[in-house]
């Protein structure tokens, strides 16, 4: 794990008009995410509202679950600038572990605001994500650990297990139990919680 990248690499180079079409589909997208609901997103209903054709819209996103995919993913590299370069104590600047208490938070945080589409962008049978799908997680989880003084087997595998405590599968099943429209009481409960794990784990 050492010399971990936790930059994410540029997309691919893209034409300008393919480019302006992925922008016009995903703002599109998240005006009927916003008036209609994810149910209501349908590959022919994007094209429709968009103005697009739909061969545009297949090749872009292949499948109604690439819509959401493609969603999570533009929210993801938002989050993540936030990370590596917003201010402390989720960006650079502050002590590690209120780094680490605070990247936890605002997982928690991005994971139920985005639960929906995280549920909406997974294929037919498969029930829930297998965990978190950026390898930033486990990488920044592993490097603020490193810049402490801690007497551990393995800071390698308490990265694993603080990550897990973070994966998409727990957060989606308990946000799943409140009304879609509803604040989720789970999030202070959970963010709590990681706040106290670390610091109990980090307590020297």
């Amino acid at each position: 794990m050492q010399g971990v990248d936790l930059g994410w690499s540029e997309p691919p180079a893209e034409r300008a008009d393919a480019a302006r079409n992925r922008h016009h589909l995903l703002a599109t997208a998240r005006e009927m995410l916003t008036e209609l609901g994810a149910d209501r997103i349908t590959m022919d209903a994007l094209a429709e509202r968009s103005g697009l054709g739909k061969g545009t819209v297949f090749r872009r996103f292949a499948t109604r679950a690439g819509i959401f995919r493609a969603l999570l993913d533009d929210s993801e590299r938002a989050f993540q600038e936030k990370v590596l370069a917003g201010p402390p104590p989720l960006g650079p600047g502050a002590p590690p572990v209120r780094r680490l208490v605070a990247y936890g938070q605002a997982r928690i945080s991005f994971l139920i605001e985005h639960r929906d589409i995280a549920r909406a962008a997974l294929h037919g049978r498969q029930p829930v994500p297998a965990g978190s799908q950026t390898p930033l997680s486990l990488a920044h989880v592993r490097m603020l650990l490193g810049k402490l003084d801690l007497e551990l087997t393995s800071v390698d595998l308490l990265a694993v297990q603080l990550t897990a405590a973070l994966d998409a599968p727990l957060l989606l099943f308990l946000s799943a139990v409140e009304p879609r429209d509803a604040p989720c009481p789970t999030a202070r409960q959970l963010s709590d919680s990681w706040q106290d794990l670390v610091e109990r784990v980090c307590r020297r």
